[in-house]
């Protein structure tokens, strides 16, 4: 879990630009229930990160395989948006790299990553947790899909028409920005 300490660090040595392109302005959260939605990704990230410390790996299991698998997958899709985030001017869209199939790399990262330590570690709380975090980043990609909307405009809904939320799911719908 640790990789995204790691990749925090990478984004904040890459520039002062790309550190602020990170942040989705205060201005975009309008409500109480987004606010507290992000408060409590904060706590449940903050217990998956502080549990992961203590869970022993299950090694030689199927369980420990398979987390491994899901965990290198979620491990390169996270530096392959890193790169794509950062090699990306920070006043234009990105839409190149990961990001032409993914519109959210960078979260389902985070999922596939938490996920797999779950499975590798055969924890049903770090499962349970994964998913939670999860269900909250939906959230937060919905206050940021509004937000590039207002600043991007018809680019980004041609963007969003073309590229699915999650890979092969989530294309756009009329409920989706509710």
């Amino acid at each position: 879990m640790s990789v995204f300490m790691l990749q925090m660090l990478v984004m904040v040595f890459a520039g002062k630009r790309i550190w602020e392109k990170t942040q989705v302005p205060a201005g975009a959260r309008q409500n109480k229930h987004e606010k507290n939605i992000g408060i409590i990704a904060t706590i449940i990230w903050v217990l998956s990160l502080g549990y992961s410390v203590f869970l022993p790996f299950r090694l030689g299991t199927p369980w420990f395989y398979t987390g491994l698998l899901v965990f290198i997958i979620g491990l390169v899709l996270l530096a392959v948006s890193t790169y794509d985030f950062i090699v990306t001017p920070a006043d234009e869209m990105i839409t190149r790299g990961s990001y032409a199939f993914c519109r959210n790399p960078g979260y389902l990262s985070t999922f596939l990553i938490c996920l797999g330590s779950g499975i590798a570690g055969a924890s049903w709380l770090l499962i349970l947790f994964s998913v939670m975090i999860t269900l909250c980043l939906h959230k937060e990609i919905l206050i940021e899909e509004r937000y590039c909307l207002d600043k991007y405009g018809s680019s980004f809904q041609e963007y969003m028409n073309r590229v699915p939320r999650w890979i092969g799911m989530g294309m756009r719908t009329k409920g989706d920005m509710k």
